[in-house]
């Protein structure tokens, strides 16, 4: 019995040693599957086969994975093609919701066409980023409006929003908004979500939208066109934002900053480093969170370290990016999908 605890010991190590260590990338391969005279901002998996996409000129449709095959449509309203800049999915249903004025939601529906579940115009009505925490509960995030952003929430399976009112919100900085660069301005772990914002704040709730704070970061802000452009969770802890000004696209200061504690604070990291202007980052699955993707139309990068050092892997420019395993990717652009398999 004395040596029992020497061979827990050893069986513990032994365990650690063979646990797989993340994977760490030098290269990645692109492969375009889908060109089309369309902007595309928004991408989201549907399941592990079908990619939905939404973008310009009322232009949305789906991606099979396996076969490259694209089914494609036109949504109009009235005279109007709107272009598209958030896409959001439960386990049912995919839903597209357009940025400028009017704001249209719309939600696959029975009859195989897409349904309009929620309109709201009026002057500065302009909606950037939708997620969903789960089959019944989701929300949408647009620039302020009477003193607060405007955030709108389903409780009942995207059938029907309510827009927060300005007294349930922190009260928000004159213009503050968001990107609608790449649909990442939200992010959800658990019950927990974060908005990020152009004047570099992140709100955050823990209670699936019922309750907001507000938290300053130290990414650039000063311009209009400087603020937080995508943020990403590994966990309810472990959090990275991005951003910078896409006006001077090669400037790297102050445009990343890291949280480890779920957002209380943030801290700049790889400061006045690569990546330069980005508008998504997304951590890589199985990386623990120390592998991540940042793209833009400046490029994509990589880190293995928790955002601490970069590698550009490619100049190719992107927009958006969403990962199906751990070493491919899908990203949307100007006129195009590729395929990424990083290496």
């Amino acid at each position: 019995m004395k040596y029992f605890p020497l061979l827990a010991l050893l069986i513990l190590i032994v365990a650690c040693s063979d646990k797989e260590k993340p994977k760490q990338f030098s290269a990645v391969e692109m492969k375009t599957v889908f060109k089309d005279s369309v902007s595309i901002r928004a991408i989201e998996f549907l399941d592990r086969k079908t990619l939905a996409f939404a973008g310009s000129g009322g232009v949305y449709g789906t991606l099979d994975v396996i076969s490259h095959t694209v089914r494609s449509n036109i949504q109009s309203y009235d005279s109007l093609y709107p272009g598209f800049r958030a896409v959001g999915k439960t386990a049912s249903d995919f839903f597209m919701l357009s940025a400028g004025n009017p704001a249209l939601l719309y939600k696959t529906g029975n009859s195989g066409t897409m349904e309009l579940v929620y309109k709201e115009e009026g002057e500065g009505v302009f909606y950037d980023s939708m997620k969903f925490w789960n089959a019944s509960e989701g929300m949408a995030v647009g620039d302020s409006m009477f003193g607060c952003l405007s955030i709108i929430i389903t409780r009942d399976g995207g059938n029907t929003w309510t827009k927060l009112p300005c007294s349930q919100l922190p009260a928000a900085e004159k213009g503050e908004g968001a990107f609608a660069a790449s649909n990442t301005n939200i992010a959800i772990v658990g019950n927990s979500a974060w908005i990020a914002t152009t004047t570099g704040a992140v709100y955050k709730s823990m209670d699936k939208g019922k309750t907001w704070s507000k938290t300053a970061t130290p990414i650039v802000k000063e311009k209009p066109a400087e603020g937080i452009y995508s943020i990403d969770f590994y966990d309810k802890y472990i959090g990275f934002a991005i951003g910078g000004d896409y006006t001077q696209p090669q400037s790297n200061k102050a445009n990343k900053v890291v949280t480890q504690d779920g957002g209380a604070t943030w801290q700049l990291i790889a400061d006045g480093e690569e990546p330069n202007y980005k508008s998504c980052v997304q951590y890589m699955p199985n990386s623990d969170g120390e592998g991540l993707v940042a793209v833009g139309f400046t490029g994509i990068s990589y880190s293995q370290d928790s955002g601490r050092h970069w590698k550009q892997l490619s100049d190719e420019g992107f927009y958006a990016l969403r990962f199906l395993n751990d070493t491919v990717a899908y990203a949307s652009g100007k006129n195009r999908i590729a395929r990424l398999v990083f290496q």
